[in-house]
């Protein structure tokens, strides 16, 4: 009898024991994990997708501000999330999506693009291949970049964009010198003094840069058309955010008093959102962000119907090494592209890509971001240094206009 049970086994089992796992086994989910950690002068949130084969993705979300509520959802989804394929991208996307009544919304896609990212980063991983690969193929070897002056004055942003010409960029943006001085914020005051050092710029540097400039959405309709108004013909290329985007018909009103280009998107959550402001031509650069908008399977969508437009990407990308790489590999792929946002300049320090918690990054070559050749997202993540990185709490400040009501950040 001993014997008997001793034999191995025969037949199709046999077969299956001898193979182990099938692929689709060792691609389920095992774990998804939101990190929440202190990173340069920023609270970051990363997230991590485990497969039951031991290998890991990594994606990051893009609601500055409101981590907690985002890493929350986080949690929620990978409770029906684990224990499904890791492959299947677009379904799972689909189901994160519609799977409540009440589906969209920033905090549920900025936990969806987490997801999503740390998904193909997974899969570009286990098919040994740059994300980009995943996407169609790279479309440009190099992904240039504007960069940002945060100067208070005319004379400090001079000096800033000298510093950026000289370190080899063409696209500068800048903010208003009266931004984040306080919790005060009177427009009206703001616009003349803007307006003075946009044009101090473009007589320094000539029409050889490209110039921009974002206002964070803090004007009414008749105050960005009177700032617009300021301005000498040719001033700026772009104005980003001059408005609140809920009201699409507010920027088509805006877009008849103005002929400076806009750079629209950040704020977006879908691609319902996108084709509102695409199919009433009122955006002329598309600024979606790959964490918020809902990662690869949504951004992609976008990039296509902007394509149709004839509106180029121009990327948002605030945050750490995961979604610049992202970010990259999306604009490797698309044939419609302008510049990645930059916040890592020789001008800015905030720190948000520190190396000993991202040991491996995209690399620059000055202006440019270099697109990679490693699997996945091709960065490395120290895990061991990041979990000893405590989030602070943060909160923007509440800002009001002199009569004392509220004023947007």
């Amino acid at each position: 009898m001993s014997d008997i049970l001793s034999c191995p086994p025969v037949g199709p089992s046999a077969d299956i024991a001898r193979r182990g796992p099938t692929a689709a086994q060792q691609a389920r989910i095992a774990e998804i994990t939101p990190f929440l950690a202190r990173v340069g002068s920023r609270n970051q949130l990363l997230v991590r997708v485990t497969t039951e084969d031991g290998l890991v993705g990594w994606g990051e979300s893009g609601l500055s501000g409101r981590e907690q509520s985002v890493a929350a959802t986080i949690r929620h989804y990978a409770g029906f999330l684990v224990g499904q394929d890791s492959r299947n991208i677009a379904r799972i996307w689909q189901e994160s999506y519609r799977s409540q009544y009440f589906e969209g919304g920033r905090v549920l896609t900025a936990a969806i693009s987490a997801i999503d990212i740390a998904l193909y980063d997974l899969l570009g991983k286990r098919m040994d291949v740059p994300v980009y690969q995943l996407l169609g193929g790279k479309q440009r070897e190099v992904i240039p970049s504007f960069a940002s002056t945060m100067g208070k004055d005319a004379a400090a942003q001079i000096e800033d964009v000298r510093v950026l010409v000289d370190a080899g960029w063409t696209c500068v943006r800048t903010y208003p010198g009266s931004f984040d001085a306080s919790a005060a914020f009177d427009p009206w005051a703001s616009l003349s003094k803007t307006a003075q050092e946009l044009i101090a710029i473009r007589e320094t540097f000539g029409n050889e840069i490209c110039l921009g400039i974002d206002l964070h959405h803090r004007y009414t309709v008749a105050e960005a058309a009177a700032f617009c108004a300021m301005l000498p013909r040719g001033t700026l290329n772009f104005i980003e955010e001059p408005i609140r985007s809920e009201t699409p018909e507010a920027y088509k009103v805006l877009r008849g008093m103005t002929e400076i280009p806009f750079a629209v998107g950040e704020e977006f959550s879908s691609k319902w959102e996108a084709a509102r402001f695409l199919d009433a031509g009122v955006t002329q650069f598309m600024r979606l962000d790959i964490s918020n908008i809902g990662g690869f399977t949504e951004a992609m969508k976008v990039a296509a119907m902007s394509e149709r437009h004839y509106v180029d990407l121009m990327p948002h990308n605030p945050l750490g090494p995961v979604c610049t790489a992202a970010s990259v590999h999306m604009s490797a792929a698309v044939p419609n592209f302008s510049w990645l946002e930059n916040r890592h300049s020789p001008v800015e320090a905030h720190g948000f890509h520190d190396d000993s918690l991202f040991p491996q990054q995209i690399p620059m070559k000055g202006p440019d971001y270099v697109v990679p050749d490693l699997p996945g997202l091709g960065v490395v993540v120290n895990e061991e240094a990041l979990v000893n990185q405590s989030p602070e709490h943060v909160e923007a400040p509440h800002m009001v206009r002199p009569d004392g009501s509220v004023a947007n950040w």
